[in-house]
């Protein structure tokens, strides 16, 4: 039993690209289609950005200054994010950057009014 959870685990884990490997491997050794391979490969390029038209799900905070109260977008970078204050203030001083990656449009929104609120420039992709 402890082997098939640790190779549903390796499965989990696989790249795209060893995806679209075992994908060929199926195909070409074993003459099985993996329509489900196919699936993971194609949703894993598209959690980026969609730019096919399909509404976007999954949003970027990119903080792209600082502002007038840098000590401020520091602490609050801090508290958003959990990190330490050597590595919130590395965030602020090497804006734009990526404060939250891949949050939904709610919690993006809210996270742009905080840091706006404290004087930082915020930028939603």
């Amino acid at each position: 039993m402890a082997d098939l959870k640790d190779f549903a685990e390796q499965l989990v884990n696989l790249t795209v690209k060893e995806v679209n490997e075992l994908a060929t491997i199926l195909k070409d050794e074993y003459g099985i289609e993996p329509a489900a391979a196919a699936a993971v490969a194609v949703a894993g390029p598209a959690a980026g950005g969609d730019d096919a038209g399909e509404a976007q799900t999954e949003f970027d905070v990119i903080l792209k200054a600082a502002g007038g109260s840098k000590l401020a977008v520091v602490k609050l970078v801090k508290e958003l994010t959990g990190l330490g204050l050597k590595e919130a203030k590395g965030l602020v001083d090497e804006a734009p950057s990526a404060i939250k990656e891949a949050v939904t449009k709610d919690e993006a929104e809210a996270l742009k009014a905080s840091l706006e609120e404290a004087g930082a420039e915020v930028e939603l992709k």
